[in-house]
């Protein structure tokens, strides 16, 4: 079982009373107000191989519309991935937050962030709890859900705890959702949406001068497009954030902007960016936010209006619109001038969660 360290302004009675469902908020000080009851969330990633999946992860983190139930890693090395997230929440000393692999799968990819993974030396969040003894039979059932690699049970768990009230922000292969709705397709079409980051309608990958190409079996989407065709059957409402939507450039400004804030979390997100722009060749400097976008939905919908259309997944990852009742909302063109400013507002913020 895993040991965790609890945070000093934390009592065990009080991690007893809410730990369950422990939001990121808690492990924090000086929460920022909230005028709304945020959003019960669950992050699906496949954080570790590009590195847009750290900087979703940041603006979760730093986003009080949210109250993160837990995080799930999918696709790959997924004890890698968790064994990733793992410490840049403990970097952070944000204590208690579930975090829950997916089953491992094949892949030829490179995990440009993998010796992020395993730290060689101590960090120093004080105290130390058992999560066993403080959650009882709930420590017992999400140290059961990592040792099986069970993120789907995860993922259901939490929507029988929550129907109806939760989101779930998936920016990896689907691998995770198929495995859920296989099991259990009544509890999860009790999700009160997906927010996802897969796709490609009518623009693929732009070529490396920026120029536009036609529509391209996306990452996503074609590691596992049985995946998408279960979620887009399952009568849960999807927001889809294709390729057309997300291409958006963190340029050298922004950049150093956020790598200069000296933070924490910032601090990974420079330590994470130099491993991956060292841990393949090609990269540009300027790396491409897909998956921020779909976190910036969630938040903000108005930087991605969303039109309803009908998809087909064919064997290979297209998504092709086609006639027919919509089974998606889909953003075709975002605010990337208004997603920006609130990406670099939220990680350079002082406020926490």
């Amino acid at each position: 079982m895993k040991i965790l360290r609890l945070v000093p302004a934390l009592s065990a009675a009080a991690l007893a009373i809410g730990l369950a469902s422990v939001s990121h908020a808690q492990s924090l000080p000086n929460p920022a107000p909230r005028t709304a009851r945020p959003q019960f969330v669950i992050l699906d990633t496949d954080i570790g191989d590009d590195i847009d999946d750290a900087f979703a992860l940041a603006l979760v983190l730093k986003s009080p519309e949210f109250y993160l139930l837990g995080i799930t890693t999918a696709y790959g090395d997924t004890d890698l991935r968790w064994k990733l997230v793992d410490r840049f929440l403990d970097e952070q000393c944000i204590e208690g937050l579930p975090v829950v692999p997916g089953k491992p799968t094949d892949h030829q990819n490179v995990t440009t962030q993998a010796a992020y993974a395993t730290p060689r030396f101590p960090r120093g969040c004080a105290g130390s709890f058992n999560l066993e003894e403080v959650m009882g039979k709930k420590g017992e059932t999400l140290a059961r859900e990592q040792k099986e690699h069970d993120a789907a049970g995860f993922i259901l768990r939490k929507i029988r705890e929550n129907p109806g009230q939760v989101t779930l922000i998936a920016i990896g292969p689907l691998n995770n959702v198929e495995a859920a709705i296989k099991r259990d397709p009544a509890t999860f079409a009790k999700l009160k949406r997906v927010v996802m980051m897969g796709g490609s309608i009518y623009r693929g990958y732009d070529g490396r001068d920026g120029e536009r190409r036609p529509p391209d079996a996306e990452w996503n989407i074609s590691r596992d497009p049985a995946g998408l065709r279960a979620l887009l059957a399952s009568g849960v409402p999807v927001f889809m954030m294709p390729l057309d939507s997300t291409q958006i450039h963190l340029e050298t400004k922004e950049r150093e902007e956020i790598f200069a804030h000296g933070s924490q979390l910032t601090d990974q997100l420079t330590l994470l960016y130099h491993e991956w722009k060292a841990g393949t060749e090609g990269h540009p400097d300027a790396p491409t936010l897909f998956d921020p976008v779909a976190v910036a939905y969630a938040i903000r919908p108005d930087l991605c209006p969303a039109t309803p259309l009908r998809l087909e997944v064919d064997d290979k990852g297209f998504t092709r619109p086609v006639d027919g009742a919509p089974n998606a909302q889909v953003c075709l063109k975002s605010d990337e001038k208004g997603f920006l400013e609130l990406l670099l507002g939220r990680l350079t913020g002082d406020g926490a969660q």
